[in-house]
């Protein structure tokens, strides 16, 4: 009975904006929110790493989420969702350019409807929010990633 009441508990997640949509993340994947700032490109990188940058001593990949999730819609690029290399399997440090920060809020279970997402890799579900729509995203979007990211790595040494 315990883990029933333990899958019940509700999710803290990160919502944010890409393009007209808001989407949002766990948050127990998410080490700092930054300010966008100057990049260094990386020649022949993959078209979603937009570059990398230093923060606090740490080369930081920074991929663009909107050409992952295949988003046309332009926006402020404000700021940078790095993720907790402990939880994120990429070999690194890597953050997403998203538009803007919204909110942290807890998302119960019963409000994430997944039967529209089996398909769709790196979509966890999408939150029911009054009366709008929120993509649950998964920051492993593609198993790939990891590899062109390793790609990306030997291109820096």
């Amino acid at each position: 009975m315990a883990a029933t009441a333990a899958e019940a508990e509700p999710t803290k997640v990160l919502e944010f904006g890409l393009g007209d949509g808001t989407y949002c993340l766990d948050i127990g994947v998410i080490d700092e929110i930054v300010d966008a700032g100057e990049l260094t490109r990386i020649p022949n990188s993959p078209d979603h790493v937009e570059g990398v940058m230093d923060l606090r001593g740490r080369t930081t990949t920074i991929v663009d989420p909107k050409t992952l999730f295949d988003i046309d819609e332009a926006g402020p690029r404000e700021r940078i969702v790095v993720f907790d290399d402990a939880e994120i399997d990429e070999g690194g440090t890597v953050g997403w350019m998203v538009d803007e920060v919204f909110q942290v809020r807890d998302v119960s279970p019963e409000d994430v409807d997944q039967s529209t997402t089996v398909e769709d890799e790196g979509v966890r579900g999408i939150v029911k929010s009054d009366d709008r729509f929120v993509v649950w995203v998964s920051p492993d979007v593609d198993d790939a990633l990891a590899a062109d990211l390793d790609d990306v790595e030997g291109a820096e040494a």
